[in-house]
């Protein structure tokens, strides 16, 4: 793997776990805020989203799409 091949193989990582935790933040919110919580209730429903993510995961996919 070439030094150009190994800066896309990371931007590619750290573009899955950006999106990851976009998604996480907007699922998270949008299901506080229909279950009824306040919008500072919902915020900490997608924050805690966030943190739950299997980062392991992440990887493992990253890893498995460059091949």
């Amino acid at each position: 793997m070439t030094a150009t091949d190994s800066r896309k193989s990371d931007l590619d990582l750290v573009e899955a776990v950006r999106a990851a935790c976009i998604e996480a933040a907007v699922s998270g919110y949008e299901n506080a805020a229909m279950s009824g919580l306040c919008a500072e209730g919902a915020f900490e429903a997608a924050v805690s989203a966030i943190r739950m993510l299997d980062l392991k995961a992440l990887t493992e996919c990253s890893k498995n799409e460059v091949r």
